[in-house]
């Protein structure tokens, strides 16, 4: 099942509203790279592990 990390679900003084969404490795990769580029955090496992239990299952979206 795809996951979903969304910005607006970590406080934020940004109030930054981008969403990653894939496969689970794939957005702990983009997010944690995000957090880091975006956000000043440090990518660190503990930062991974810490991004992994905040993720979400994915909701499809039905036309």
């Amino acid at each position: 099942m795809r996951k979903v990390a969304d910005c607006r679900d970590y406080p934020s003084e940004m109030n930054c509203t981008l969403t990653i969404t894939g496969e689970e490795e794939e957005v702990i990769r983009a997010a944690a790279e995000h957090a880091a580029s975006v956000h000043g955090e440090t990518d660190t496992p503990e930062l991974r592990d810490t991004l992994r239990k905040m993720l979400k299952d994915e909701v499809p979206q039905h036309a």
